[in-house]
């Protein structure tokens, strides 16, 4: 026993030296990685052991890591098939309806509309949006990127995923939600293209002489203009209702819960994980509140991370999020014990998928990771099997490098395929 358990500790320091010469070589003294900071950590879930730290226990900016967290989320409070609705039919055949946070109203990306189908054949609709409590747009979001297709702000009832889609016609745009305000100032010329204008504050776009063919741009989705686009897309009257408080008890389900996680992780979509943050909040404590569902998970079913991080928003486009690379490798391995690993190959990508299509091509089915983009900052945390068929969990955030994305992403690729060759 005693001998054995000498080999073990002898074994696991000489890996633990043979990967910390490799990150030293590879990533330490990379002339972009150099300019910044790196934490890493490389975890078997098998041995319950740690093969390499290297400032794992330091908080960074994670970027689209955080997403990893809102997955967390999402599949432990909203079960296999997403609320769209919430209703009730009064004594006059009014429909009550309460919205659920469901980001699939009316996106172009799911062909299957039960909320549509359903309401489509009412003839007075009831709207109440008491339960969302939380901002349009998350706390330390750019706001200067709020013209941008990945800032979409985040809402009780997203329709058409909370997007104008705006594309060129021959000499004109058209533009939908055809509710949608829009002018095209006099002796404006399209015949190139377009670009647009609008105010952070408002949703009236002004069509200019540009370039584009076609953009698509977030609006503020508040609870009149959803309403507008409601009337005009089902052609019944919509009322608020601004005195309803509880909660409905009918339930429309839409769509597979993995049907939107899986492209929520594949291209790091920044509205999925929102959504799917507040949906949770919904299902779990009755309010889409960020703040409140994030202290009360990180309070419950994650009480014992390591170490407790900061995290403020669902999409990680917050610059306030911080985590430290083990308590990402404490996060893969909780969603691989609870949900299985299966599940998460098929939602996360792999080399050549997504996020990673540039990138592990020679390990694509042996890497399932999310990566993680900000200026300055990026990560990738995820599973790796090794040549000799070892499961690991790794982390790798780096902030603050003054390069590009792409050398330090060429990097980590070079010192991750070096740990699956050898191990």
């Amino acid at each position: 026993m005693v001998i054995g358990a000498l080999v073990v500790l002898f074994s696991s320091c000489s890996v633990s030296k043979q990967i910390s010469k490799q990150a030293t070589r590879v990533l330490l003294k990379d002339s972009a990685i150099s300019t910044g900071h790196i934490g890493i950590s490389i975890y078997e879930p098998a041995t319950d052991r740690y093969w390499y730290n290297y400032d794992a226990t330091k908080y960074f900016v994670p970027a689209s890591n955080t997403k990893l967290f809102s997955l967390y989320a999402g599949m432990k409070y909203l079960g296999d098939s997403l609320v769209g609705l919430r209703y009730e039919v009064d004594k006059d055949s009014v429909v009550k309806i309460q919205p659920t946070g469901d980001p699939t109203f009316l996106h172009p990306e799911f062909l299957n509309q039960p909320v549509y189908a359903f309401l489509k054949n009412s003839k007075w609709i009831s709207f109440t949006n008491r339960l969302f409590t939380d901002n349009f747009m998350g706390m330390g979001w750019a706001w200067d990127d709020y013209k941008e297709s990945y800032l979409v702000q985040r809402s009780n009832f997203p329709i058409y995923g909370n997007l104008i889609n705006i594309k060129k016609v021959g000499n004109n745009v058209s533009v939908t939600p055809s509710s949608q305000p829009f002018i095209i100032p006099e002796y404006t010329n399209l015949q190139n293209g377009f670009d647009v204008d609008k105010k952070w504050d408002d949703n009236l776009i002004i069509i200019t002489a540009g370039t584009n063919q076609r953009l698509f741009v977030p609006f503020t989705p508040n609870s009149m203009d959803i309403i507008e686009m409601l009337k005009d897309t089902l052609h019944l009257p919509v009322i608020p209702d601004l005195d309803f408080y509880g909660k409905l008890k009918n339930v429309i389900h839409t769509q597979p819960v993995d049907s939107l996680f899986k492209p929520m992780m594949h291209r790091s979509d920044n509205f999925y994980a929102e959504q799917t943050l507040l949906m949770a909040s919904n299902e779990h404590i009755g309010s889409m509140n960020d703040e409140k569902i994030i202290d009360t998970i990180l309070n419950t079913d994650l009480k014992d991370i390591p170490q407790q991080p900061k995290w403020v928003d669902g999409s990680g486009l917050s610059r306030y999020n911080l985590f430290t690379p083990q308590s990402f490798v404490y996060m893969l391995n909780k969603l691989k014990n609870e949900f299985g690993l299966e599940r998460l190959k098929n939602i996360l990508p792999t080399g050549g998928e997504g996020t990673l299509s540039a990138y592990y091509k020679k390990e694509a089915g042996f890497i399932f990771a999310k990566t993680g983009t900000l200026s300055n900052h990026c990560a990738l945390s995820g599973f790796i099997i090794t040549k000799k068929n070892k499961l690991l969990i790794f982390s790798v955030l780096n902030n603050h490098y003054k390069t590009g994305a792409t050398p330090v992403r060429r990097a980590v690729e070079k010192f991750l395929e070096a740990i699956r060759e050898k191990y």
